[in-house]
């Protein structure tokens, strides 16, 4: 995401990690890109500061150590996955500088970020102050969705992800079955990806090895998205669903297993496709 708006940015561009041989290597890969020492130092530094952090208690603690550096013209993108009530915690605390603060999760993984395809799901103050800062998330992203108000971003995101989550289930023990039953795994993904169950799971992204040469798959389930942080993204779902009253079963089932492969050993690190393992070790 850095590296898409270093180069697609005309003006300076600060920068911050905890990993400071990261940053150096960047700074020196981009010469319009600068280090910054802390948040608070790049939030003096810059107009629009942009945070992408694990978890809520971490942009909340990110946030309070900026928030003097803040002022009316000061714009604050946070595209953490965290719960829509931090989200509008911070926007509110933010709002009180007289300054505006957007949720904007993305979806899309690695790949997306480094290609700059990025989904941005956007909640916002109003949608003109949303028209504002998409330019700016164009330069990372291909789509750009304003979802209403603050908190609303985080809303699409959970929800997203845990649809995601239960198709990659069901892909996985669809491709088992079909293999077990005989099937040539490939053929099986071509059909299916031309018929009513063609999904994101199956088409870009399928946990079968060997189908799709890029997945994760295909590489023995190592990089893209990891198991621990789809299991943190279904804890944030089920938490939003016990406070709306809503009783998701699917949900409920994959963030079981979920949570399951994210403290093990084995599978916490590996990607989120690699639930399609689950079925070999057990069958």
């Amino acid at each position: 995401m850095a590296k898409n708006l270093a180069q697609k940015t005309a003006g300076s561009l600060y920068v911050y990690d905890l990993n400071t041989a990261a940053v150096d290597r960047f700074v020196q890969a981009h010469p319009n890109a600068q280090g910054a020492s802390s948040p608070a130092h790049l939030a003096e530094k810059a107009a629009t500061v942009i945070t992408m952090l694990p978890e809520a208690q971490h942009v909340e603690n990110v946030y309070a150590s900026l928030i003097q550096a803040v002022d009316q013209d000061s714009v604050l993108i946070d595209s953490s996955t965290i719960d829509a009530a931090t989200a509008v915690k911070v926007a509110e605390t933010i709002k009180a500088k007289n300054a505006e603060a957007f949720d904007a999760p993305v979806s899309g993984g690695t790949a997306g970020a480094e290609a700059g395809t990025l989904t941005f799901m956007v909640g916002a103050p109003s949608e003109e102050s949303f028209n504002k800062i998409k330019p700016t998330l164009s330069m990372m992203g291909r789509n750009v969705v304003y979802c209403g108000a603050n908190g609303t971003g985080q809303v699409a995101k959970l929800c997203n992800n845990m649809l995601l989550a239960i198709s990659m289930i069901g892909v996985s023990e669809a491709m088992m079955l079909g293999v077990r039953l005989g099937m040539d795994p490939k053929l099986l993904a071509n059909i299916i990806n031309s018929s009513s169950g063609r999904c994101w799971s199956s088409e870009t992204y399928n946990p079968h090895p060997g189908v799709l040469p890029n997945a994760p798959a295909s590489r023995d389930y190592q990089g893209g998205f990891a198991n621990k942080l789809m299991a943190k993204d279904l804890r944030l779902a089920m938490k939003a669903a016990l406070d709306s009253d809503t009783n998701p079963i699917l949900g409920n089932v994959a963030a079981q297993l979920y949570g399951d492969l994210s403290s093990t050993k084995e599978f916490g690190s590996l990607d989120f496709s690699s639930v399609y393992k689950v079925g070999l070790l057990h069958g």
